[in-house]
This record gives structure tokens, sequence and C-alpha cells, in this order.
């Protein structure tokens, strides 16, 4: 088992540190499997026998993939990267007080900015809270709008996102909290009376004392560190600050481990993120109409 000081408390420790395969091979397993036997991702076996040459697994059930990873299952999987990437790319945007740009995570792993994108929206997936407790007690709630700053974008992004002054052009997003406890967040449709109380009645035990208050915290990140967000997007930052806000007493190895525990069953493939797949049904949907108006006409 590892010693919880082994994390790394620098990111130069944390390049050093990663860059032993068993040294990675330590914290996934633990994070994988916590009682420290290994079972197969695709049957859930327990007989199963590591292959040291290939850092494999082979497991003895009958089924299609016999062999599998530390990243088989997991938000790392099929990333042509190694783990000595991963861990340091989950390891700073976990510590991070404001997040990370893929700009600065693209310089840090010597990647590509495209690539650390995706890096860094694989973690934000896994900080996914998943959890359907509710909150209790003294709850504030508000919404707002959020959309990059027009002064920081380029100018091809301003001219292409901003249309508008006020709230045109940007996604209203709610945040609800209990007063010395946890935040949940989401993306609504507008604000509406009735889109708002369905949010709290999904999130808020009845009974609570309601208060509204100005979630600015929420904003933070979004201004500084990214500063435009596409709305296709905005669920994962979201949730990346949610972590950050609920995890906040955590030290950094404490907020590290958290992610780690989540990593398994929250794969995102990068059609997926950007949206390839509903883009072509709206493609094949438009060129119906087209044929359907050639036909009548």
């Amino acid at each position: 088992m590892r010693n919880e000081h082994d994390t790394p408390e620098t990111l130069m420790e944390a390049v050093k540190f990663y860059a032993d395969f068993e040294h990675c091979k330590a914290v996934m397993t633990e994070a994988r499997w916590p009682d420290g036997i290994v079972r197969c991702p695709t049957c859930g076996t327990d007989h199963v026998r590591y292959m040291a040459n290939t850092r494999r697994w082979k497991c003895y059930a009958k089924h299609p993939r016999p062999q599998f990873s530390l990243k088989v299952g997991t938000i790392f999987e099929d990333s042509p990267l190694g783990l000595d990437k991963w861990l340091v790319a989950v390891w700073l945007l976990a510590d991070s007080k404001n997040g990370i740009s893929s700009y600065e995570l693209g310089r840090a792993l010597g990647v590509t900015q495209k690539t650390a994108w995706f890096m860094l929206h694989r973690v934000r997936k896994a900080m996914q809270a998943g959890t359907f407790l509710k909150l209790d007690g003294e709850v504030e709630v508000d919404e707002t709008f959020i959309g990059g700053k027009a002064r920081n974008m380029h100018v091809a992004q301003r001219q292409r996102r901003i249309t508008g002054t006020g709230a045109k052009d940007k996604t209203a997003v709610m945040g609800i909290v209990k007063r010395g406890g946890e935040v949940c967040t989401a993306v609504v449709p507008d604000r509406k009376k009735n889109t708002l109380q369905a949010e709290i009645v999904k999130n808020v035990e009845a009974g609570a004392a309601l208060y509204s208050d100005d979630l600015r915290s929420l904003k933070r990140g979004i201004h500084g560190t990214y500063v435009s967000v596409e709305p296709f997007h905005l669920h994962l930052y979201l949730d990346e600050q949610t972590f950050r806000y609920n995890n906040r007493k955590m030290d950094d190895a404490g907020r590290f481990n958290a992610v780690l525990r989540q990593i398994v069953d929250k794969r995102l493939a990068y059609d997926e993120l950007i949206g390839k797949a509903a883009m072509e049904k709206q493609r094949q949907e438009f060129s119906k109409e087209i044929e359907t108006w050639k036909a009548n006409n």
C-alpha cells in the first residue's frame, strides 16, 4: 500500500514521482481496487494474472477481452499517453485553486493544446459527484449568466460569440449551496420560475430554509482561468468548480485521491465531447428536409 506522504506536493515532485511506472501502478491499483484484489473490468472475476513484460493482466474467464491494462474501464482508456502524464494532469487540476488552462497543461506535459484540452475534460468527467443526496438546513439559491468577457477574447472569438449586450449570448447557471456544506450546480435553459423550482425540488430537502445569495465563486474560474467556455461544455467546468468547492477542506493528497476513486466507468470519447454525433444527426435531418422540399417542389 502507498504511504499518503508519497503524494507529491509540487509539480516537480509530481513529474519525478509518476515517471516511475511502479509508482503509477501502485497509485492506480489502490484507487481501482482498494481491497487489494485485482478484478477483470469486463467480467469482474479475480481469476487474473499480471504479466510484467506487457504491464497487463490476463483474465482466465472466456470473453472477447481477456487482457486489460490499468487504463481499461477508466477515463484514461484508449489514450496513447502514459500514466506518467495522466497522473500529473490529475494532480494539477485537482490541486489548483482556480483551475488550469489547456495551454498551461500542454506546456507542462509537452503535449499539444488540443490534447491537453481533451485530457482536462476527461478529468472533469471524473470529478462529477454522482450523488443523489439532497441539501438540507439553510440553503442558498441563486442563478447567474456565464459567458467569457469580450475584452479577453480573440477578435474572431468575439465576433462569433458576442452578438448583443447583457445576458444575450450567455448561458444560465444555477447554484445551490448548503451554508457551511456542499454545493450543487446545473446549467439551466432559462431563468423562468418553473425551471428554477424544478432544480430546487430535485436538489433540496423539503423543509429546508431557502435564501437568495450571489455565488460569485462559481464565476471566478470562468472569467480568470478559462476566459471563454462553450455552452456545450459548460457542465464539465461546473463539475470541476463543484468538486473544488465540496472538497475545499481536503489537503492536496485528499483531493487527488478523491478524483482517482471516481475514474472508473466514466469514459469520454472525443466525438462525444465535441458533439460530433449530435452534429451528424442534425446534418442528416437537414438533408432529409432538403430532399423532402425538392420532392415537393
